[in-house]
């Protein structure tokens, strides 16, 4: 009996304990789940500046640049790094082929290597239009990888001063 007793106690305390509602959790920023590098390129998409600068390429850079997306595409990164590294031998000035190379890194997850890219490219380039709005994007989204709110959020103030409005036009 006094172990029937103690069996029902028991049965009581633990069902107890389990309809108790969980500790609240720290919040923590969750990992996007989403396609980084396309997020990265739709940064760039959006941004519609009043000043663009469009580089003008070699032909033979340009063929790099797209066997390079095609690699990326079927997932031969290490491949689309190579065309871009030999891209970047004949046009070493190029800032969009150094992002192009940091989105590769984020395809391969070496994101410190992706935001180093990034910020290169940034202060090669014209700090404003689409190519600024994907070096930040991408510093961003490294941040959040690396759990670094702070760090994101300065990236994302910086994001917002690439884009150069129009004059007024009455």
């Amino acid at each position: 009996m006094h172990r029937l007793r103690f069996c029902a106690i028991a049965a009581v305390a633990l069902a107890a304990a389990c309809s108790q509602p969980a500790p609240p959790q720290a919040t923590r920023p969750s990992k996007p789940n989403y396609d980084i590098v396309a997020q990265i390129r739709a940064a760039g998409e959006r941004e519609k500046s009043a000043i663009e600068v469009a580089p003008l390429h070699d032909p033979g850079v340009q063929g790099l640049e797209k066997a390079a997306l095609a690699d990326e595409q079927a997932g031969k990164y290490d491949d689309a790094d190579a065309k871009l590294v030999q891209a970047l031998k004949m046009a070493p000035e190029a800032p969009e082929l150094i992002q192009d190379r940091a989105e590769v890194a984020v395809r391969k997850q070496d994101f410190a290597s992706a935001e180093k890219l990034a910020k290169q490219s940034f202060e090669m380039g014209p700090k404003s239009g689409s190519l600024c709005a994907r070096n930040w994007q991408t510093v961003y989204e490294m941040r959040i990888q690396a759990d670094d709110q702070n760090g994101a959020m300065a990236a994302r103030g910086e994001l917002a001063k690439c884009h150069i409005a129009g004059p007024n036009r009455f």
